[in-house]
């Protein structure tokens, strides 16, 4: 979930108990708080000087982490990205107190009312931030993008640029954006269009308090400009992937696609939701249909990021090609160095790669060790969201004991039937006795268990 609006407390009590069991942290140690301020004051002295081009970040209005900004300009047909990623190398030692925490956490961990950041404020949303309050170090990629959407890394160096103008997604309007925006993000969806990638963009899920009492699940779509600036991000992790896999090494992103039974569940689930999936439609071809915008379409969309198998890490491996299903391509995470480790590791491949200089020891050392770490973390992350969805959906039925709801089995385990409710993006699970995947069912909501985070329902027929 992106936001809470909760008044009563009724998530706030849940949301710290989530805390409290996955031992979120809620500081850092005081040797690693000293070590970055000490990092902070860090003067950049390998950098050239870019501020002259005006680089603007468009983010949530109150983000202050900002990874990324960026300029375009025109190449004869072409349009020319700088994408300007946090030099975050710049602050942290290898082996010193910063690196040695971030890779106990892995990865930034997002709950409703707030996160639990890799790098210590001071950094990740003060000195390594792009923000517009001063010249910041930064690493500008030169992505080429072509009329088809094709992407090539065509440089990279460390720079300080200056952020002109920090833009909201809520607010932004074109004309604040620089020239070619629209077109970039316009030729990277066809690109996406014509190789089959199946990218799912669910709408983000907020909790609402409605009057009288209770809560209701609001599903808001993403903005256009929201879309259009992940377009950018896409671009450079296309290109820095390639320009990796090209030089035989770097860390990639792969994904298998939903399996037979996944695609089984989904179509039971589309049913449930009285959405019209044709038999010989394929699921990235149905995705392709789908209108954020309608409640049911919605929620049968976050169905599909829920019934992937889940992306992880490779390093690069002689003869073998990593591949991301839902981008159809050769993929890498280079663009959120604030938020990820693995990127800051990425990032300084490609910048060695784009210069031709040998790709340091310590970073293709860091690329054997990476895949399990950052597995650790984005299960932890994947295990939180699951329960602030979980939390989420006993506060929004809280106070409907013993209402009938419609509902359809998707699937069946040891465990039960795995039923989708009609009306509500909330899957339980019922009594298993004499159905089947596909079947309608009418059940009761019999009890809520808030601190475990449990709906119970009868089957009624």
């Amino acid at each position: 979930m992106k936001a809470i609006v909760d008044p009563d407390n009724a998530l706030g009590r849940g949301l710290a108990a989530i805390r409290t069991q996955f031992q979120v942290p809620d500081s850092f140690p005081p040797a690693v708080l000293a070590a970055a301020d000490e990092a902070a004051k860090r003067a950049p002295t390998a950098h050239v000087d870019r501020t002259e081009m005006r680089f603007v970040t468009l983010d949530p209005a109150s983000s202050t982490d900002l990874d990324q900004a960026f300029a375009i300009e025109a190449a004869g047909s072409d349009l020319l990205l700088h994408y300007a990623i946090a030099d975050v190398a710049w602050f942290v030692d290898d082996g010193g107190a910063i690196d040695t925490e971030a890779w106990t956490r892995g990865e930034t961990l997002y709950l409703p009312d707030g996160k639990a950041p890799l790098y210590p404020p001071v950094l990740s949303q003060g000195a390594a931030s792009l923000l517009p309050d001063g010249p910041r170090p930064a690493i500008i990629f030169t992505v080429r993008v072509a009329p088809d959407g094709g992407v090539k890394l065509d440089g990279a160096e460390r720079a300080i640029i200056r952020n002109a103008d920090k833009l909201a997604y809520e607010t932004v309007a074109d004309a604040d954006l620089p020239p070619g925006f629209v077109d970039l993000a316009n030729r990277i969806q066809a690109a996406e269009d014509a190789r089959g990638a199946a990218r799912v963009d669910p709408p983000e899920q907020e909790v609402d308090a409605v009057a009288g009492g209770g809560y209701e699940l609001v599903l808001q779509p993403q903005l256009p400009s929201e879309l259009r600036n992940a377009a950018m991000s896409l671009a450079t992790n296309l290109a820095v992937a390639d320009a990796l896999q090209a030089h035989h090494t770097g860390l990639f992103r792969v994904m298998a696609a939903p399996d037979d039974g996944a695609v089984r569940r989904l179509r039971h689930t589309a049913t449930a939701f009285g959405l019209t999936w044709p038999d010989a439609e394929s699921l990235d071809q149905f995705e392709r249909t789908l209108d954020p915008a309608d409640p049911k379409q919605a929620a049968f969309m976050l169905a599909v990021r829920r019934a992937g198998q889940g992306a992880s890490y490779v390093p690069y491996r002689a003869g073998v090609v990593p591949w991301h299903s839902a981008m159809a391509a050769t993929y890498s995470h280079a663009t959120a160095p604030l938020r990820r480790l693995a990127d800051r590791y990425v990032v300084m491949a490609a910048l060695a790669i784009a210069n031709g200089e040998p790709v340091p020891d310590s970073v293709n050392d860091a690329f054997a060790k990476l895949p399990a770490v950052m597995a650790k973390a984005d299960s932890l992350g994947g295990r939180i969201d699951r329960a602030v969805i979980d939390l989420a959906e006993t506060v929004l039925l809280k106070g409907r004991e013993g209402e009938l709801f419609g509902a359809v089995v998707t699937d069946l385990d040891e465990r039960g039937a795995r039923i989708q409710l009609s009306d509500l993006p909330v899957v339980a699970r019922v009594d298993a006795k004499n159905v089947e995947p596909g079947d309608a069912l009418r059940v009761r909501l019999a009890s809520i268990d808030p601190v475990q985070r449990a709906l119970h329902f009868d089957r009624v027929n």
